[in-house]
């Protein structure tokens, strides 16, 4: 009877589901006929349950599992025929309703708020979808002992067919050749003028594009999405196709959006590094590794939004709640803006500094509203600072913020009328940031309005997003905003991830002190740790415009730097653990292709008692580079993820480009990859598996 329970609420489970799914595409013959085909056989298999349950004997309450166990299977398989017939429908919605925000702005609120039960609806409605979508493994998950040497290639290469090795190969020994490498993107141009479209794009599809990027569009990419999770690894999605522009078209739009309307106005106490320079106006100079957005106007930054929930829509339908999609904030709108709002940033922590001593972050400091009111007390009973001590976000513990973040975020507020702090001798209000036109006002409150539309799809969607460090003169901005993202939206769980470049002297400071406003204002806090990808650049600038180099000394400095900054954080989720606590309100996940550091991660995890199990640590590596490192530790039942691109063919030749870069910069890692390679493909041949098709039971933490 209990079988019979179980069958029921699933049927009645399913029913709800259905009626669903005619919302979305109730125009689907095939949805409709999978629909009542399925109640059909509910009502069968729930007769066979029904008398198989009059006399309850041990064989036939085993025949009864049975049966419930191929009408789940039943359920899998139809859900997943109604969610493919069913997508067209809801892809439609989404761009429908998505287009109101590129409308007039006189109408856009108006149509934002008409719109946004409808939407709200068809983003519930995907997402259940999207969780039926791809039916789980049956069975037992599989799990492989880890190598920690990671020189295992059967453990690496499982998932790849004998083909895909061959070409792997063939892909890492034209990467071994710099004559090749250096001049690739006018190889790949030349290749493309002499082959003609068709016969080029049948070529890119037999070597780098088929071995770095996963498909086309969202729809090409599930196949590779569901082959990766059969083997235990998980996605990053990410929609790659950049523009390949001239230098001087870069540095052109560089400029005009990189300077207020107003004029670049230098006044005193301004900060060299948080204003354009044309020298280094293109941002891709010595980048191989990232990817850079130019602005052009807003509606190009309404598109990018588009964009990047589309990638959310794409990796929601595959991946039951553990996928991830990677953003820039340059692409949502103005660099004008993340100038000015790092600079503040970085002229507000000198002001606290000159006032009460000490170094870094406000909140480092310690102060209470009445240090500052001592501060304060040779000016008298000044309105100007009541005013702004009442603004001050501050706890039990202390001072947070000089300014309300939260307001910022949340609000309209004015930047102009709002980062302006009294001065200690006269308790004159003056501005840490230069006059922003209300036309530029308005530019600031369209870019939190994209990321804040991103982040709620995304959270509605049960994916995470992760949003991408740039430059060292926009980073203050990106991390102030995306912190106050993860206080909006981490309530429950880490929805949003900041990232931090180990290669910067200051990254274990920053790091510690974001850890501690999570902790004091009690939000999941989430981080991906790299080493960075603008070294050469920053150092560059930094000598060009008479800063202080951010960048660490050496290579060797870098990695204590990553390693220091792993530990603290594994520091912290285990004393979480230990009192009894969420550990799970500290995510990290560490992308890196070095298995040095891989290593160190997995053996301060077995120090300290943290196990996979956990979900507080991850790893990531890029599609078609160290799977040598990434497949074995999915297998081993560790959290691992591959970032995946994706995009039409000739669209994605820049990101093809730096992708053959950098694996020049990497020869030793290719080396061992091409060994690997290479036994593997061997063992193959020599045991007659020349047409192995990967087939996987595993099932990704």
């Amino acid at each position: 009877m209990a079988l019979l329970r179980s069958l029921r609420t699933q049927r009645t489970t399913y029913l709800i589901n259905s009626r669903t799914s005619v919302s979305v595409s109730s125009s689907s013959s095939v949805a409709a006929a999978a629909k009542r085909h399925s109640l059909h056989t509910t009502a069968a298999l729930e007769a066979d349950v029904q008398a198989s349950s009059q006399n309850p004997s041990q064989e036939q309450h085993v025949q009864a599992a049975g049966i419930l166990r191929r009408r789940q299977q039943h359920h899998q398989l139809l859900s997943r025929l109604i969610y493919s017939a069913g997508a067209a429908g809801v892809g439609g919605s989404r761009q429908h309703t998505r287009y109101v925000h590129s409308g007039q702005n006189g109408r856009q609120s108006h149509q934002l708020a008409q719109s946004s039960d409808v939407e709200g609806e068809a983003l519930r409605e995907k997402r259940q979808l999207g969780k039926s979508a791809s039916p789980k493994p049956s069975g037992t998950p599989q799990r492989d002992p880890l190598d920690v040497g990671f020189n295992d290639p059967v453990a690496a290469f499982k998932s790849k067919t004998t083909w895909e090795l061959v070409r792997a190969y063939m892909v890492y020994m034209i990467c071994s050749s710099e004559k090749l490498v250096e001049h690739n993107m006018t190889l790949l141009k030349l290749a493309r003028n002499l082959l003609g479209q068709k016969l080029f794009v049948l070529l890119m599809k037999s070597s780098f594009y088929g071995h770095f990027v996963a498909g086309e569009n969202r729809h090409t990419i599930v196949p590779t999405l569901e082959r990766l999770r059969s083997f235990g690894v998980k996605p990053i999605l990410d929609y790659s196709v950049e523009e390949d522009i001239s230098q001087e078209e870069a540095e052109k739009r560089e400029v005009e959006s990189s300077v207020s309307s107003a004029g670049d106005n230098k006044e005193e106490g301004t900060m060299p590094q948080y204003h354009v320079d044309k020298s280094f106006a293109d941002r891709r100079y010595k980048v191989s590794s990232a990817r850079t957005y130019f602005y052009l106007n807003e509606a190009t930054c309404e598109r990018n939004m588009e964009t990047f929930i589309k990638c959310l829509e794409a990796v929601s339908g595959a991946t039951f709640g553990t996928g991830i999609t990677a953003i820039k904030l340059t692409a949502l709108g103005r660099p004008q803006l993340l100038l000015q709002l790092s600079e503040v940033i970085m002229r507000t922590r000198k002001y606290m500094e000159d006032m009460v001593g000490g170094q870094g972050n406000v909140l480092t400091h310690h102060k209470t509203i009445k240090d500052l009111e001592k501060y304060y007390a040779t000016l008298g009973d000044n309105k100007n600072v009541q005013d702004f001590l009442k603004n001050v976000t501050s706890d039990k513990e202390g001072i947070l913020h000089l300014f309300p973040w939260s307001g910022i975020v949340d609000e309209d507020s004015q930047l102009s009328d709002t980062f302006r702090v009294p001065d200690p001798q006269t308790g004159q209000m003056r501005r840490l940031i230069s006059q922003i036109p209300p036309k530029e006002e308005e530019m600031f409150r369209n870019m939190i309005r994209r990321l804040n539309t991103i982040v709620k799809t995304a959270a509605e969607l049960d994916v995470r997003i992760m949003i991408d460090a740039e430059q060292t003169y926009f980073q203050p901005a990106i991390s102030r905003i995306t912190l106050e993202m993860m206080r909006k939206y981490n309530k429950d769980k880490a929805i949003v991830f900041n990232t931090y470049q180990c290669y910067l002297r200051e990254t274990f400071r920053e790091v510690c002190t974001d850890l501690e406003q999570a902790k004091r204002q009690n939000f999941y806090f989430g981080a991906k740790l790299v080493r960075g990808a603008y070294m050469e650049q920053e150092r560059a600038r930094a000598q060009a415009l008479g800063y202080p180099d951010p960048v660490n000394p050496t290579y060797e400095a870098t990695t204590d730097m990553y390693h220091k900054t792993l530990s603290e954080c594994l520091r912290r989720i285990k004393l979480m653990k230990d009192c009894g606590d969420d550990a799970r309100k500290i995510g990290i996940m560490v992308a890196s292709h070095n298995e040095d550091t891989v290593r160190f991660a997995i053996e301060q995890m077995n120090q300290i008692g943290i196990s996979p199990e956990d979900k507080v640590i991850c790893f990531g590596q890029l599609l078609g580079m160290c799977d040598y490192i990434t497949f074995p530790l999915g297998q081993a039942g560790y959290s691992a993820y591959k970032y995946i691109p994706y995009g039409p063919v000739e669209e994605v030749l820049p990101y093809l480009s730096r992708r053959a870069q950098e694996n020049k910069g990497v020869l030793k890692k290719i080396k061992k990859e091409k060994r690997l390679l290479l036994t593997e493909i061997s063992r193959r041949l020599v045991r007659g598996q020349l047409f192995y098709k990967p087939k996987g039971n595993y099932v990704p933490i």
